[in-house]
């Protein structure tokens, strides 16, 4: 399974890379072959505020529809637009470009390191 180290990850299978006071947010690839085919992204509007931990947006699959939740606190600077129009970005490339939106933070939510996610991922597969 495919983590990289320099990404902190959330219990809802997002990852976050972090970049001073900025970050980069996309779910992982445990979480996209989870979900099958991604043909659809709901991504918060820029300058919209996040509160970690909640409800921000959805992705939906030919399996299901999957609420997307806000590893941190702080306000959308940006949306890949790219994903929107192309889904299957998610699943080719979920940490390079099928990342989905970036945000200014204000303070960090509950985040993993790559080796705390792998043992959760690891725990959900059995």
């Amino acid at each position: 399974m495919e983590i990289p180290t320099d990404l902190k990850y959330t219990r809802d299978h997002e990852w976050i890379r972090i970049t001073g006071d900025s970050g980069v947010v996309g779910i992982t690839a445990f979480a996209a072959d989870s979900l099958g085919d991604v043909v659809y992204v709901d991504l918060p509007a820029e300058g919209v505020e996040l509160a970690a931990g909640t409800t921000c947006g959805e992705i939906e699959s030919t399996k299901s529809v999957s609420d997307l939740v806000a590893p941190v606190s702080g306000t959308v600077t940006g949306v890949n637009d790219a994903v929107v129009d192309a889904p299957e970005k998610v699943n080719a490339d979920p940490y390079g470009d099928g990342w989905l939106y970036s945000v200014q933070i204000e303070s960090e939510g509950d985040l993993l390191s790559a080796e705390e996610y792998r043992a959760f991922a690891e725990g959900q597969d059995e």
